[in-house]
């Protein structure tokens, strides 16, 4: 089971053009893109919080009830409809990683917090739906990662214990999630993890590459 941003595919420009168009249209200043990498992993709404409270310098609970919220994610929507799956990429040993797994009979799926639709779009541009087996969205359980319901609802699908899957992803919050799954996780250290180094998370291991996937 593998997370979507930042750990198959670098999103991150797409999110911090559609971020910037949002505050732009509602009168606010813009942001780095290094801010928005550091806001990604929890869904938009909560994205979309962590930009307002940084442009207003005020809390994230006074954030989460400004008016104005509604709205900005009302842009961001829009905007991110346009701009997603345009200039992502891939990163490396991925496609590559993936086609091996898959001919060797591995059950492969993405749980990501990111929106279904968005994940689809993502998924479909670099052609890789047909490899994954599973694909659930932030949007399709009751709670985002680090709760645990979309991996649980992996191993439902597949009959398979914990003990047998994997799941591989980027930050901080994949550690916990899988750790609430009682799974083995391993971390990417190039994606989107508040600009903390992944090894302070303890996975079970940190790889350079999905290439480390398919070692013998």
């Amino acid at each position: 089971m593998f997370d979507l941003d930042g750990t198959i595919a670098e999103t991150g420009i797409e999110i911090a053009l559609a971020v910037n168009d949002s505050l732009r249209q509602s009168g606010f200043a813009t942001v780095s893109q290094q801010q928005v990498n550091g806001w990604i992993g929890h869904g938009t709404l909560e994205l979309m919080v962590k930009a307002l409270a940084f442009v207003m310098n005020t809390s994230l609970d006074t954030a989460r009830t400004h008016s104005e919220l509604g709205q900005l994610k009302l842009h961001f929507d829009l905007s991110y409809q346009r701009h997603c799956g345009t200039v992502s990429t891939l990163y490396p040993q991925v496609r590559e990683s993936l086609t091996v797994l898959k001919a060797r009979g591995v059950k492969l799926a993405v749980v990501t917090n990111k929106d279904r639709h968005y994940t689809d779009i993502i998924l479909n541009q670099h052609q890789l739906v047909e490899m994954v087996d599973m694909v659930i969205g932030g949007d399709e359980v009751p709670a985002k990662k680090p709760d645990p319901a979309g991996l649980k609802r992996c191993l439902d699908f597949f009959n398979i214990a914990p003990e047998r899957a994997l799941f591989v992803g980027d930050s901080a919050i994949d550690a916990a999630t899988a750790r609430n799954a009682n799974m083995a996780v391993w971390l990417l250290p190039y994606g989107y993890n508040q600009h903390q180094d992944v090894r302070e998370c303890a996975p079970d291991r940190v790889i350079t590459s999905f290439a480390a996937l398919i070692e013998n």
